[in-house]
């Protein structure tokens, strides 16, 4: 009776009206979806994998040859590259690890009962609201030599944070870190709010202590929570642009992201460009494809 219920529609309704069946208003909702997918998203995809074993230039007017895995020998054999990975790998490591660390923390401590609770919360969200465009330039402020009130406060003097060689990729990270860490928050907070609350009962009987119970029943049972969490957060930071590129021109803090875009748009490799496209794809693929997995085994647990 409830399957006749959900697959035919009211005769008295608009729709059977008009002589839709459900059949067809179901088609009406998800057609114009799938062709949207198709249009901005697939076919792009398909079509630059054709550019990616060509030589072609947007620049200029000359047919693509095509050079079949070349762009990616030469990819794969470049030390320039290969080293803007290893940028990108570090500034995955810190910031997702800030982001874990500093929102989980956050979590730990609005998961009680304290005053405007609901308040405090939203203004924790705010930061991950804001476009990456005002954030890079909020912070470039901040971290400026002459007015910028990091170095005020950190007693610093005219410390340039952004200027600097091996601190500038941390600075992006901590503002990455400031900007996302409230999306950890809230996971972590849907998380220990799904903690059952006799299990800490229990523990109290038994005389637990608070790290007995962090380790043995909190941690445990927020960890698929994180993992999801370091799933979403290391797939966007390996797509960082935008803050990088705002914040600061120093080559040790050139990601791959802002590498492809200078390969594409200022050395008009479109070709290539296409090429180190997909591998950084297959990467990013492969890497949550072991988060994936370590997250089935935590949740067998």
């Amino acid at each position: 009776m409830a399957t006749t219920m959900i697959t035919t529609l009211d005769r008295s309704s608009r729709a059977a009206a008009r002589g839709l069946s459900d059949i067809s208003i179901r088609n009406l909702f998800i057609i114009p979806t799938v062709l949207f997918l198709i249009v901005f998203n697939i076919f792009p995809l398909i079509y630059s994998l054709g550019y990616s074993f060509t030589d072609f230039r947007a620049s200029t007017n000359a047919p693509a040859n095509f050079v079949g895995l070349q762009n990616y020998r030469d990819l794969l054999n470049d030390p320039f590259v290969w080293n803007n990975f290893a940028i990108t790998a570090k500034y995955v490591i810190v910031s997702v690890a800030g982001q874990l660390f500093v929102g989980f923390g956050v979590a730990m401590l609005l998961n009680r009962d304290i005053p405007l609770k609901g308040l405090l919360t939203t203004l924790l969200l705010l930061p991950m609201m804001l476009s990456m465009a005002v954030v890079g330039l909020f912070w470039k402020l901040l971290y400026d030599p002459s007015w910028g009130v990091i170095n005020y406060f950190l007693g610093l003097g005219n410390f340039e944070w952004l200027a600097d060689p091996k601190m500038a990729l941390y600075a992006v990270a901590l503002t990455d870190i400031w900007m996302w860490s409230p999306f950890v928050m809230l996971l972590s907070l849907a998380g220990l709010s799904a903690v059952p609350k006799h299990l800490y009962e229990a523990a109290a009987i038994d005389r637990a202590g608070p790290f007995y119970t962090f380790f043995r029943i909190t941690l445990p049972l927020v960890a698929p929570i994180l993992m999801i969490a370091v799933i979403f957060r290391t797939m966007e930071a390996f797509k960082t642009f935008d803050l990088a590129y705002i914040l600061t021109s120093q080559p040790t803090a050139e990601l791959i992201s802002i590498r492809l875009y200078k390969m594409a748009f200022q050395e008009w490799q479109t070709g290539r460009s296409c090429a180190l496209a997909y591998i950084v794809l297959i990467m990013v693929l492969a890497i949550t494809n072991i988060y994936v997995k370590y997250l089935n085994k935590v949740k067998e647990r």
